[in-house]
């Protein structure tokens, strides 16, 4: 190792301190999905999901990549949300178009993306992220299926 290489490689310490502020600052959202979702444990029966989602793979696959767009959040978050959808028997198809559009496709912050990217740059992105998190969700379901 050389001197150069030494100086710049961070302490443990430092690198502890560092993860522990990252740690603290996600906490407190963390904590918000477990909680949101222990609401919605309790509120939305498996009943009201079947009404939802009938289980046709295109059908649910645009259902799950419409709430994802709507309802827009964090990857982390995301996640949480997709494995408590898979555990009340949500498909495949329509948690990875959810989880995807989630992350990609912003309904609720297209005024304010538009009003600084553009309009036409907003809605080509938006319009893209969506039909391309439908072909993520296919393939990502159908990769799934092959795998042993």
């Amino acid at each position: 190792m050389t001197e150069k290489t030494k100086r710049n490689k961070p302490s443990f310490a430092v690198v502890l301190k560092k993860s522990a502020v990252g740690f603290s600052k996600s906490l407190p959202l963390l904590v918000g999905v477990v909680l949101l979702m222990g609401l919605f444990r309790h509120y939305v029966s498996n009943e009201k999901l079947a009404m939802i989602f009938s289980g046709q793979f295109g059908w649910d696959t645009i259902i799950g990549a419409l709430g994802g767009s709507i309802s827009a959040g964090n990857a982390v978050s995301s996640y949480i949300i997709g494995a408590e959808l898979l555990e009340k028997g949500v498909s495949m198809f329509a948690v990875v178009a959810f989880l995807v559009t989630w992350v990609t496709v912003g309904i609720v912050q297209m005024p304010a993306e538009g009003g600084i990217l553009g309009r036409n740059f907003t809605l080509v992105r938006n319009g893209l992220s969506f039909v391309l998190a439908l072909c993520i969700a296919l393939l990502t379901t159908f990769t799934w299926m092959v795998l042993p």
